[in-house]
């Protein structure tokens, strides 16, 4: 949770639901529906992510959350769990990944980040989340 305090992309009302999620996923992992995958360097947790097949889909999976502590990014943590991620869906016969995230500017290095790492915009919503803050779903074909 702190991870995700200390992110200023994620308003206090996501956090809030980050943390849900987290919590459904650790009451019951089977039956929460989502998969939740840590980096710790010693006993410290510095990244995680959350992912999860999509209901009523064919492969098709989600990735919720993610976030790397403000000192450890740019050192390949939050690369190596998407990886990560992305070999366990794979695994599980996941054939699309998707992201959906903001088009503020605040959410310019994330999107980098995931472009960087195949994934394409395939739909964008305009206003979705508030005024001029559209909702983009980007997508990226895992076999």
């Amino acid at each position: 949770m702190r991870i995700l305090q200390n992110t200023p992309e994620f308003k206090p009302s996501e956090v809030v639901v980050a943390e849900e999620v987290i919590d459904s996923y650790l009451h019951d992992p089977i039956a929460s529906g989502y998969y939740t995958l840590v980096a710790e360097i010693g006993s410290t947790v510095v990244g995680y992510i959350c992912y999860g097949p999509t209901p009523l889909t064919e492969g098709t999976w989600d990735l919720y959350w993610a976030a790397v502590t403000r000192e450890e990014r740019g050192q390949g943590i939050g690369s190596a769990l998407w990886k990560a991620a992305e070999a366990e869906i794979k695994q599980a016969q996941g054939r699309l990944a998707i992201i959906e995230t903001s088009s503020t500017s605040e959410y310019e290095n994330t999107r980098r980040f995931h472009l960087g790492r195949g994934y394409g915009e395939i739909a964008r919503i305009p206003d979705f989340y508030a005024p001029g803050d559209d909702k983009l779903i980007l997508q990226k074909r895992l076999r």
